[in-house]
């Protein structure tokens, strides 16, 4: 009989070790709210604790787990802290988290039917879905990819391929300054130039203004160039803007541009009736941009894109190398390899589908209602402040203000905030982010987090009016 693997466990070692490591997440997420919502370390202090040799023989593995909870773990953001306000929150689901053990634990190749057909048929299911909520048509198709900028590169290369045959000359594309820097990256690396990027300045609630694409556009047709697409923000990072997509959907349809709808960050408040309205015309799109690791509470990575003519994934990253022969999809069945980047791919369906079966669609629509009334109570304690000062209301659970310094110019107010946002990190009590908008220094306040409270806004709300400032 052959020797055993050196890399093989028996099965109780397995189980000792799965065990210690799921009590380990538990008792994290039990004391999650009394942790410091940041913990900082230097390279130079890291490197003390972490540079060495690799080793020759193995250790003990509650000696690994334990420098791992010494040394590494703790020196990050953690996100899903119910006071991290800053960037965009996620918060992850206990079965999104189990599911992604169970479809990392299974060893699952989603790159092809053959390999993996129940995880394919599971990812079609999802995306019918999540195309059902937003209003998309049948003959809609998309994948799950790692997040909003592999959306936003999937979507675009399908916009290049069926506009333009995968040739970028001359081409234009159009959104606002609100816009991820997702976009610009992707058309970098689709072989676009920086100027074919047209980014034209919103309006006062930071929406782009169909008006302004429309002359742009005029503009580049009477300077030899060809308008490709129009980008909009359904739930802009910045400040939640969610641009007037029925108008733009309308002015591409006049002119023959791809409408691409980026909503990665507000995409799934369409499950709200508030979201609903807030996002009407999505579902019109050409493209669509999601992330269930955002409003669907799931862990990284999950994002999703979704197309109109769903068969323009295939015409655009289908490839038959001979080597793959063996594995061509027969009538009815889908390589997702087909539809994009990645041959090589996780079942990232699972996480997803068992915490909408365990939970259901509308426990998530509770936790995003309860987002948006948490950024609306935000911006009635700005607005009743005498310290602090409004500068966007409350869109899509993002509300933007800073503290307001009497007789201060701007550059005294940006230090002053600056300030602020420095040393509530610095306390462990939360985390806000900074901005620009119009020129300003903006505080910028997140709520996405399905555990986090009215108190805990509360909290981070009078900091920001009463800590002193030096």
């Amino acid at each position: 009989m052959a020797d055993a693997s050196p890399l093989e466990l028996d099965p109780e070692t397995m189980r000792r070790l799965g065990y210690q490591v799921v009590d380990l997440l538990v008792d994290r997420l039990a004391t999650l709210e009394g942790q410091p919502v940041r913990q900082t370390a230097t390279r130079e202090q890291l490197e003390s604790r972490l540079r060495e040799p690799a080793p020759e023989l193995g250790r003990d593995f509650d000696e690994l787990v334990a420098r791992l909870q010494a040394d590494v773990l703790p020196y990050s953001s953690r996100v899903d802290h119910p006071r991290f306000l800053a960037f965009i929150p996620g918060c992850p689901t206990w079965p999104g988290i189990l599911g992604e053990l169970l479809a990392k634990g299974s060893h699952l190749f989603q790159g092809t039917w053959s390999s993996s057909g129940g995880p394919t048929e599971l990812e079609l299911v999802l995306l019918d879905w999540f195309a059902g909520w937003l209003g998309m048509p049948e003959g809609t198709a998309g994948l799950l990819v790692s997040g909003g900028s592999h959306a936003n590169l999937t979507a675009l290369a399908c916009a290049r391929h069926a506009r333009l045959g995968d040739g970028a000359e001359n081409a234009v594309v159009y959104a606002s300054t609100q816009a991820h820097s997702s976009i610009a990256r992707a058309l970098r690396v689709l072989g676009f130039e920086a100027d074919q990027l047209r980014l034209l300045q919103p309006d006062e609630r930071h929406r782009l203004r169909p008006e302004d694409v429309a002359a742009a556009v005029e503009e580049d047709v009477r300077a030899g160039r060809r308008p490709l697409a129009v980008v909009a923000n359904a739930g802009a990072t910045n400040t939640g803007a969610v641009d007037p997509l029925p108008a733009l959907r309308s002015l591409c349809d006049e002119h023959g541009l791809w409408f691409h709808v980026d909503a990665a960050y507000g995409g799934f408040a369409v499950l709200t009736e508030r979201g609903r309205a807030a996002l009407d015309g999505v579902g019109d799109a050409d493209s669509v941009a999601l992330d269930p690791h955002k409003w669907l509470y799931q862990p990284y990575d999950a994002g999703c894109v979704l197309v109109r003519e769903g068969s323009l994934l295939d015409a655009t990253f289908s490839v038959a190398p001979e080597y793959m022969q063996d594995t061509a999809a027969r009538t009815g069945e889908v390589n997702f390899a087909d539809r994009g980047i990645e041959l090589t791919r996780p079942a990232r369906a699972l996480k997803v589908w068992l915490s909408l079966q365990y939970f259901g669609v509308d426990a998530f629509r509770s936790a995003i209602d309860a987002s948006l009334d948490l950024a609306v109570a935000a911006e009635g304690q700005i607005r009743s402040s005498n310290a602090l000062e409004l500068l966007t209301p409350a869109t899509l659970g993002i509300v933007c203000f800073r503290r307001r310094i009497e007789g201060a110019d701007e550059q005294e107010h940006e230090r002053a905030n600056a300030l602020l946002v420095e040393r509530i990190a610095e306390s462990g009590l939360a985390m806000v982010s900074s901005t620009r908008l119009d020129g300003r220094y903006a505080l910028r306040l997140c709520v996405l987090n399905h555990r986090t409270r009215a108190e805990d806004v509360e909290r981070v709300l009078r900091f920001f009016a009463e800590e002193p400032i030096d």
